[in-house]
This record gives structure tokens, C-alpha cells and sequence, in this order.
């Protein structure tokens, strides 16, 4: 295990977790919903829904073809700076945005987001290169855990903005990413000769990409896990991009305590993360899972029916306890279960199912606060009935490293 390229893996994780925490969860969503569109009778919460739902369409449309391109093209770092770039032009877009540009805001927004998911793609493709599978679990979780250290610094870095300087925020996410990305351009694994150029590999899969599903629906554990991830992860994304507008619309939070309160909580997904993460080496990601998934259902169902914004501060932090570790986990057990040499295609798929249920989520949400005229709690109910599907359909998958041992 090359310990420079774990660090540059890591530290890839720091720089990006800016972009989720900034753009998706907290400033960039409050001032498009509040801001650019204005959330009477829940019309902004509806076109955040709708941004979030096309810009993960267009990932889990492409992803799985552009996974198979790259791997037998050798195009993996290639495609993984490609989409960094294009997510880093996004966020300087937005300084030119403005009340009232609703669909700019969302066709730029679409563009910073795709790149963004997208350079995920190639980058988790990396973790069985880089890692043994008993240290799997382990270096999964120090990515999330260092990511969520990237999270609160990078709040941190554009609080005294958040109010009044947004054009400064986006220029100050743009360039934390930038920076902290770079080693892991410089030192990740080499792209390795591919079997054929990018363009043939292109032309190879758009013809044959009916028969590279038919291979991934083959391998019966895989297909189990990716159906059962499609539904939990749904839930965890949904949480993820309608955090923000929760805690100021329902909750009454200020922009301000919002942002402290995400703070707290990339702390407490950072604890998680490294405190789940040996358990995922020790006693398979599926176990870890179960228990994170229960722990999210009670929060779910929690939220519907408090009322105190102090209880909402607690039910947050729990949450984020299990937060890194729901996603470390899986990226772990997918790692588990994927042939040598398909890691970006299969990783494709896994972002297939994880942006494609993505799509579903934030429209329900969206759409049920716009059916009960801005009220958001019956959304919450809704997201624990994903999270009650996805466990029971992460009952049928065995682990392979459980199996081992």
C-alpha cells in the first residue's frame, strides 16, 4: 500500500467536500431557494428539487458508459480532471448570478453539480487500486473523515461572506478546491494503457451498452447491493440537499445559526466516519450499515414530529454520526463486490443508482411541500420509508468478506 497515494486519495476527498457543504447543502441552496427564486407557497424549494433532480439524471444517465470508456480506454485520471474542471467553472458562474435568474441559477447549478458527481465516479474507482481489500473499509472512512474535516474548514472559510459577499463564496469554494486537489492529480496511480483509444472505446460502448448491463445484472450480489443502495442512499441525498431550507423554513434558524449548525454536524459525520470505520474492516460494511440505517429511520420519523428547533439541533448531530459511515460503508461493499479491472464501470453504476434514486428524492420533497403549501415536515416520512426499503432490501445481499471469515 503506497502510502502517498492514500494521502493524495484522501486529501482529494478534503478539497471536494467544500462544493457538497457550501454550494449543495447550505449557502448556494439557501440564496437560490430564499434569494434567486423567493419560497412563497414553496415555488423556491420545488426548482431546488428540480435542480438537484436533472443535474443527477444527467449523472446516472452517463456515468455507467463513461465508467466503461474509461477503463478500457485508460482515461481514468483523465475523465476525473475533466469533470473537476467543469464543476470548478460552474462555481465561478455563479458570481454572475443574481434575484430573479432563476433559470440561470439552474442551468449553472447543473453544470457545477454534474462535474462535481461525475469526477466522484473516477475518483472512487481508485479505492481498490490504492487499498488491500482488509484495509478497504478503513481507507474509505479516512477519506469521508478527512473530507468531513474539509467540510467545516471550508464553512468556516466563507462564514464571514455567507450574508453579504456571495460572490466572494463561490470564488473562495472554487479555489479550496482547486488547491487541495492537486496532489491527487500528481500522485494517484497513473492511467494504465488501455485496451483500445478513448474514441474506440467510446464507439465500443455506446454500441455494446446493452450487454454491459446485462454483465453487471448478472453478478447477483452486485444487483442486490445497488438496488437496496438506490433506495437508502435516495434518503441520504434528499437529507443532504434539503438540510438547509429544513432548518431555516421549518425550524426558523437564522442563515448564520444554519451554517453553525452544519458545522457541528461535518464534525460529528467526521467522528463517525473514523469511529465506523476498522468495524467496517472487522465486521463487513453490512453489519455497519444495518445499524446506520435503523439510527436514520428513528431520525426521520423524529423530525416529523418535533417542533423545537433546539431537539432539530440534536436529531441533526445524530445523524451525522452515521452520515460518513452510511457512505463510507457502502463505497466499501461496492468496493467488495466489483471484478478486477472494471472498478470505473462498475463504479458508473454505482453512481447510476445512487443519482438516478437521487432524481426521485429531492421531487418528492420538493413536491410535497408544494402540495401541503410549504410545509415540509411530510417530506421526513417520506424519506423513512426509503430508508425502511433500502434495509430490507440489504438483507439479500451477502457480504464477500463476512463469507471469508
Amino acid at each position: 500500500m503506497n502510502k502517498k497515494q492514500v494521502g493524495a486519495w484522501a486529501l482529494f476527498d478534503f478539497a471536494n467536500s467544500v462544493y457538497p457543504a457550501v454550494i449543495t447543502t447550505t449557502v448556494f441552496s439557501i440564496y437560490y431557494v430564499g434569494t434567486i427564486v423567493g419560497n412563497e407557497g414553496g415555488r423556491g424549494q420545488w426548482w431546488w428539487g428540480l435542480c438537484v433532480a436533472v443535474s443527477a439524471l444527467i449523472v446516472a444517465v452517463t456515468s455507467p458508459l463513461l465508467g466503461a470508456i474509461a477503463d478500457r480506454g485508460g482515461a481514468r485520471k483523465k475523465f476525473m480532471l475533466a469533470y473537476t474542471v467543469i464543476c470548478l467553472v460552474g462555481v465561478l458562474l455563479m458570481t454572475t448570478l443574481r434575484p430573479g435568474m432563476v433559470v440561470a441559477g439552474f442551468v449553472i447549478f447543473v453544470i457545477a453539480n454534474v462535474g462535481f458527481e461525475s469526477a466522484l465516479v473516477f475518483y472512487n474507482a481508485y479505492l481498490p487500486d490504492i487499498a488491500p481489500p482488509e484495509k478497504q473499509g478503513w481507507i474509505s472512512g479516512l477519506g469521508f473523515g478527512v473530507g468531513y474535516l474539509g467540510s467545516a474548514l471550508g464553512l468556516l472559510m466563507v462564514l464571514p461572506f455567507a450574508t453579504s459577499r456571495t460572490e466572494l463564496v463561490w470564488l473562495l469554494v472554487a479555489a479550496f478546491f482547486l488547491l487541495f486537489s492537486l496532489p491527487a492529480f500528481l500522485y494517484l496511480p497513473p492511467d494504465r494503457a488501455g485496451e483500445m483509444s478513448v474514441p474506440q472505446a467510446a464507439r465500443w460502448g455506446i454500441t455494446n451498452f446493452p450487454e454491459i448491463v446485462r454483465a453487471v445484472w448478472q453478478l447477483k450480489e452486485l444487483r442486490n447491493f445497488l438496488i437496496a443502495f438506490f433506495f437508502y442512499i435516495d434518503g441520504v441525498l434528499t437529507i443532504i440537499v434539503s438540510a438547509g431550507t429544513v432548518a431555516t423554513e421549518t425550524f426558523g434558524f437564522t442563515f448564520e445559526d444554519t451554517i453553525i449548525l452544519f458545522l457541528v454536524v461535518q464534525i460529528s459525520a467526521l467522528v463517525g466516519a473514523f469511529a465506523l470505520a476498522k468495524p467496517t474492516d472487522s465486521y463487513g460494511p453490512k453489519k455497519v450499515l444495518n445499524g446506520v440505517l435503523v439510527l436514520w429511520i428513528a431520525a426521520s420519523v423524529s423530525a416529523f414530529f418535533i417542533q423545537s428547533p433546539t431537539l432539530f439541533w440534536a436529531v441533526a448531530v445524530v445523524v451525522g454520526l452515521g452520515l460518513g459511515a452510511v457512505q463510507s460503508a457502502s463505497r466499501s461493499f461496492m468496493s467488495a463486490l466489483i471484478p478486477k479491472g472494471k472498478e470505473a464501470e462498475m463504479f458508473g453504476f454505482y453512481a447510476l443508482c445512487g443519482k438516478s434514486s437521487s432524481v426521485l428524492g429531492p421531487l418528492l420533497f420538493g413536491g410535497a411541500a408544494l402540495v401541503f403549501g410549504g410545509n415540509q415536515r411530510p417530506g421526513f416520512l417520506l424519506i423513512a420509508v426509503l430508508f425502511i426499503i433500502g434495509l430490507v432490501l440489504l438483507q439479500r445481499v451477502n457480504d464477500p468478506r463476512a463469507v471469508a471469515s
